[in-house]
Order: structure tokens, then C-alpha cells, then sequence
């Protein structure tokens, strides 16, 4: 199976954003973007790109799979 990781705590903390703002912003609790963060949930793909576009980065570089 392949591997999962997220780097959206870096692209969230170079946004200057708290979990609870980016959450707010792409409608989920802060307890998704924390969960996020560890690797522990993946996104669907319609969250994927509402949090490409709040921390404007490319999709492919906050979510990794190898």
C-alpha cells in the first residue's frame, strides 16, 4: 500500500493560519486539520482542494503518496 504523508503543516505555518482559521476557511472541525497533519486521515478530494487554495499550494505538494 502506498505511503501518506502531509507537509500541510508546513504550508499551513508559512500562511500564518492556526489549525481553527484553516479549518474555518474549508468548513471542517480543527480536529480534521490536526488529524490531517499527523497523517492519521486523507482528505477527500473536494477538501484536498479547498485547503490547496486556502494555503495556495499545489495539491501534489501537501499530499504525498509513494
Amino acid at each position: 500500500m502506498a505511503e501518506f504523508e502531509c507537509r500541510l503543516k508546513t504550508f499551513r505555518q508559512l500562511k500564518n493560519l492556526t489549525q481553527g482559521q484553516l479549518a474555518e476557511q474549508v468548513g471542517v472541525r480543527r480536529e480534521t486539520i490536526m488529524r490531517l497533519e499527523k497523517g492519521l486521515y486523507n482528505p477527500s478530494l473536494k477538501l484536498a482542494i479547498d485547503i490547496s487554495r486556502a494555503v495556495e499550494a499545489p495539491i501534489e505538494e501537501i499530499f504525498i503518496f509513494e
